[in-house]
C-alpha cells in the first residue's frame, strides 16, 4: 500500500468511527445542546494526519449527519464544521511545531479557548435564526450556558485526546496504516509514555464530566 493510499484509507476510517461515535455516543446536556465524542477522532486524524486532513475530515462526517440524522439542515452543518475545526485546527497546528506530549497538551487546552469564544460568537448570531428567539433571549444564555457548555465539551475532547492517542496511534502503526510522513504537517506518534500527563488527562475527563452532568 503506498503512503496516498494508506493516507486516504486512514482518513475514510477514522471518518466511519466519528460518525458512528456520533450516532451511539451523543447525550444531552442543555438545552438543545449535546455532547458526543468525534471531536475526539477527529482531533486524532489531525495530529496523526495534519490540520488539513482533519478539517477534511470533518467536512466528511458533518455532511454525513446533515443529510442522515440531522434536522437543523445547513445551519447544523456549518455549526458542526465551526465547532470541531476550532478545536482541532490549534490543537493539530501547534502540535505540528512541537511534537511533543506537552506540545499536544498545549494544542488541545488552545483548542479549548478557540472553540469556546468561536461557538459564543456564533451561537449569540446563528440560534436565533433558527430556534424563533430573540437576540436579546440568546444574550442572556451566554455566560451561564453556552460558555460553560463549550469549555467543559472541549476540555472532555481534549482529555479523552490526550488520554487515547497514544494508543491509538500505535496501534494504527502496527497495522501499517499511518504514512511515515504526511506534506500537510502529519508527523510520526510520540511513543514515551508519560504518567504525569496521563493522570492529569484523566482528571480532566473526570472533572468536565461532573461538571457536565451537573449543568
Amino acid at each position: 500500500m503506498n503512503e496516498k493510499t494508506r493516507k486516504l484509507t486512514l482518513m475514510a476510517m477514522l471518518a466511519a468511527l466519528a460518525y458512528l461515535i456520533m450516532l451511539i455516543g451523543r447525550i444531552p446536556v442543555v438545552l438543545f445542546l449535546s455532547y458526543d465524542p468525534k471531536d475526539v477522532v477527529i482531533a486524532i486524524g489531525g495530529f496523526l494526519l495534519g490540520p488539513l486532513s482533519g478539517a477534511t475530515i470533518s467536512l466528511l462526517v458533518s455532511l454525513v449527519e446533515m443529510v442522515t440524522v440531522s434536522d437543523t439542515g445547513f445551519i447544523g452543518f456549518f455549526m458542526n464544521v465551526l465547532s470541531t475545526c476550532a478545536f482541532m485546527l490549534p490543537a493539530a497546528f501547534f502540535y505540528r511545531r512541537r511534537h511533543s506530549i506537552r506540545g499536544a497538551a498545549i494544542g488541545l487546552a488552545l483548542g479549548v479557548a478557540c472553540m469556546a469564544a468561536v461557538m459564543v460568537a456564533w451561537n449569540y448570531i446563528v440560534t436565533p435564526l433558527y430556534m424563533g428567539v430573540t437576540r436579546e433571549a440568546v444574550a442572556e444564555l451566554l455566560i451561564p450556558a453556552f460558555l460553560p457548555f463549550n469549555l467543559l465539551k472541549g476540555a472532555l475532547n481534549a482529555g479523552i485526546t490526550m488520554l487515547v492517542y497514544k494508543p491509538v496511534s500505535q496501534a494504527l502503526g502496527r497495522a501499517h496504516l499511518l504514512p511515515k510522513l504526511d506534506s500537510a504537517g502529519g508527523e510520526r506518534p510520540v511513543r514515551r509514555f508519560n504518567l504525569a500527563a496521563t493522570l492529569a488527562s484523566a482528571f480532566v475527563v473526570v472533572t468536565a464530566i461532573l461538571c457536565m452532568a451537573l449543568l
